[in-house]
């Protein structure tokens, strides 16, 4: 059987004697319960909390961006402009994905 070495601060170490013990095994077999347990689940829902939180970050953005569009046309295409550059930079999207490369959609 495989070994590893997991520091833990001392609360938490207590609370996982205190676990442990409540459930009547040791502190290595409980971690590896736990650890079995979660094998790629998403207990506290956290990667559906992030998904939320963009998909409202999104529909503002793209409210903002109607009425900035209504506003003032030109500052829209230059920040779409400066968008795309980030985004590029970033390795988030490929010059392929741009409006005119066949890949994208125009603004």
């Amino acid at each position: 059987m495989a070994r590893f070495s997991l520091r833990l601060d001392d609360a938490l170490y207590d609370r996982l004697l205190i676990a442990a013990d409540a459930a009547d095994t040791t502190p290595s077999a409980y971690v590896r319960d736990l650890l079995e347990r979660l094998d790629g689940a998403d207990p506290f829902g956290f990667h559906a909390h992030i998904n939320e939180l963009h998909s409202t970050v999104i529909q503002m953005l793209a409210i903002l961006a109607t009425d900035v569009g209504r506003r003032d046309p030109e500052s829209l295409a230059k920040g779409m402009e400066d968008t795309r550059r980030l985004l590029l930079e970033r390795g988030l999207i490929t010059p392929e994905d741009l409006p005119g490369a066949g890949g994208g959609t125009g603004a």
